[in-house]
């Protein structure tokens, strides 16, 4: 009996290099220049239509920022261009490293995800939804599953955000407006009280916390939380019916800090994505978590209504064109932001405007699908086996001894593909990526079955008799 690939764990196949083109490499790449050609096209089109002052705009390949841009005018009445330089009030992004934080102090054993949070922070006392409430915990306040009010004031009509002081008064007098874990519900007063956790834990003001232990370790030099800033773009109400729009001052998020803010620009917001697509057993250095505690943060917890969208810890997950997408969306007087990863594809992109009313999120939708897409092909490292044409012996028909279903191997282009028989779409195929030395891996756009798991044909006196997909095997038929 021949073997022709051995059952080995995936994690001791022969290493193949994985490294991406350079970025210079990938911004010259043709496809990729038409790209941001259209993508430009476009944008100044919507920019002129609808009157948007600025926008700036960056596009991350794992480690590389491949491309960015400023669109119109930083400050419109000085005639002030817009650049990737130009800082702005990233909002809602701060939301991102408040997660971080927390899970920092969760590796150092400071906390868990599943303590009340009143064990740290003995004020939280506001009243319950229900009388059989359990107590809220730290993870619900990161996931916007807490039940928590929106916010935390008038903040938003007033432009006078609360005090670390003044959000501990208020809770007593506040009631939750679900039980925890009832349902998705964003809450910007459910980061406030993270960062005050964070704070608490640490002993630490919390712009110092971050600032040491996550903007410094990443050098994110263009990046503060509530500071006035000379390189912050002018911010600029939504346009009137009229065509106007008015200067917007700066705010001051006070005890909101840990929900909404930051301050960045292009650059350095490229290096926090960047740091997404990192791994190491550890955290240290530009590792701010380890690998383990990524997967947490990015791990959904809790999917709004309409399973559309949801949120890991901090990150929100927005689904695109049949993909999934990390990131987060931010607004504030007159600075509107997002920044969405896909983590497969190891490629983000960044859409920071100094107006209300620029719908981001449809901008960085616009540059994934356009930009993001071809230098996701472009930065596609050229590693996978090339196609041994003797492989085609393995098409066929294979019958499991399970139900005596029946799944084709199909040959393709240079490419095997599984095509279960009662399969009601022939593009509904699973494809055989090959892994090098006659095994191959199993690929597959959701997670049923085996996917991603070893496959491979066993052979006896010169003929195919079964096929492993992972654990399982199908006997070679040569009828239905």
């Amino acid at each position: 009996m021949k073997y022709i690939a051995i059952a080995l764990l995936l994690a001791s196949a022969p290493a193949l290099a994985q490294t991406a083109p350079p970025a210079a490499e990938i911004a010259a790449n043709a496809d990729v220049q038409a790209a941001t050609r259209l993508f430009s096209a476009w944008l100044e089109g919507q920019m002129a239509y609808r009157g948007l002052p600025g926008v700036a705009v960056g596009v991350v390949q794992d480690q590389q920022l491949i491309w960015s841009h400023g669109f119109g005018f930083a400050d419109v009445a000085a005639k002030k261009p817009m650049t990737a330089d130009t800082r702005f009030r990233i909002a809602s992004n701060s939301k991102l490293f408040a997660a971080i934080a927390i899970l920092q102090l969760r590796e150092a054993g400071k906390l868990r995800l599943d303590d009340p949070v009143a064990k740290h922070l003995p004020w939280f006392t506001m009243q319950p939804a229900g009388p059989d409430d359990g107590p809220i915990t730290i993870e619900q306040l990161l996931s916007h599953s807490s039940g928590l009010q929106r916010e935390a004031g008038d903040h938003w009509a007033s432009f006078d955000f609360p005090t670390e002081a003044e959000l501990q008064k208020l809770m007593a007098g506040r009631q939750a407006a679900f039980p925890p874990q009832t349902r998705w519900k964003y809450s910007n007063l459910a980061f406030a009280i993270a960062g005050l956790v964070v704070e608490k834990i640490s002993g630490q003001k919390w712009a110092d916390y971050v600032q040491a232990n996550i903007l410094t370790p990443l050098d994110m030099t263009a990046t503060s939380i509530d500071k006035p800033d000379p390189g912050l773009a002018t911010p600029y109400a939504s346009r009137t019916p009229a065509g106007t729009r008015r200067v917007l001052p700066f705010v001051d998020a006070r005890g909101m800090a840990a929900a909404t803010g930051m301050t960045s620009n292009v650059a350095d917001l490229a290096k926090f994505i960047s740091a997404q697509f990192r791994r190491a057993p550890t955290a240290g250095g530009n590792n701010v978590l380890s690998a383990g505690s990524w997967r947490e943060a990015l791990r959904v917890r809790s999917v709004d209504e309409n399973w559309e969208s949801g949120s890991g810890l901090g990150f929100d997950h927005n689904r695109f064109k049949g993909r999934t997408y990390v990131g987060h969306g931010g607004g504030y007087p007159g600075n509107t932001t997002m920044t969405r990863a896909q983590i497969d594809d190891k490629v983000g992109v960044i859409v920071l405007t100094n107006t209300n009313d620029s719908n981001p999120g449809d901008i960085a939708n616009q540059l994934l699908a356009t930009v993001g897409e071809a230098v996701a092909k472009a930065a596609k490292p050229k590693t996978t086996p090339q196609w041994d044409p003797a492989w085609a012996r393995f098409a066929g028909l294979y019958r499991s001894p399970y139900d005596n279903g029946t799944t084709q191997v199909v040959l393709l282009n240079g490419q095997l593909a599984l095509l279960p028989a009662m399969t009601t779409a022939a593009e509904a195929k699973t494809v055989l990526e090959p892994l090098g030395d006659g095994r191959f891996r199993l690929v597959a756009p959701t997670g049923g079955g085996a996917v991603g798991e070893v496959v491979r044909f066993e052979e006896q006196d010169g003929k195919v008799t079964r096929m492993f997909v992972g654990d399982g095997w199908s006997l070679r038929t040569t009828s239905w």
